[in-house]
This record gives structure tokens, sequence and C-alpha cells, in this order.
């Protein structure tokens, strides 16, 4: 029992003292956690500026697209044989 005691009393205050560390820490630790969810990093930037282009270069090809078939049928419209 003797030693069971020394060993608590030996061990009691380096867990007070983690315990004060921790939350003296904390508000630190929420603080750097907040900020980086506040912000993007470049990698995440990147991703949607890819995102973005790759749906601007999708719009353009339907565009494109729906461009080229009213152009065909004004060409086939207006007679001619070879629309292309």
């Amino acid at each position: 029992m003797t030693i069971a005691a020394a060993t608590i009393m030996l061990t009691l205050p380096g867990c007070i003292a983690k315990t004060a560390l921790d939350v003296a820490t904390l508000p630190v630790r929420a603080g750097a956690q907040a900020a980086d969810w506040a912000t993007t990093s470049q990698e995440e930037s990147d991703r949607n500026y890819g995102r973005r282009m790759r749906k601007q270069e999708a719009r353009e090809a339907r565009e494109r697209k729906q461009a080229e078939e009213q152009r065909r049928r004004e060409c086939k419209r207006a007679g001619y044989r070879d629309c292309y």
C-alpha cells in the first residue's frame, strides 16, 4: 500500500502539470484551427479553379455544338445540299 501511495504521489504532479499545459494551450490551438478553417489552401484553390475551368469548357463545348447544329439547319433551309 505504501508503494502504491508513493507511486501516485510521484506521478500526480506530472499529471497536474500536463493538465495545466493543456488548459493553457487550448485557446491557441482553437485559434489556429479557426484560422485553418477560415483560409483556403493553395491546393484547394487550385482544385476549385480546375473545377470551374472544366465546367466552363463543357459549357462552351455545348454552346459550340448548338451553334453548329443551328448553322446546319440554316444551311439546309436555304436550299444547300452540302451542309457540313
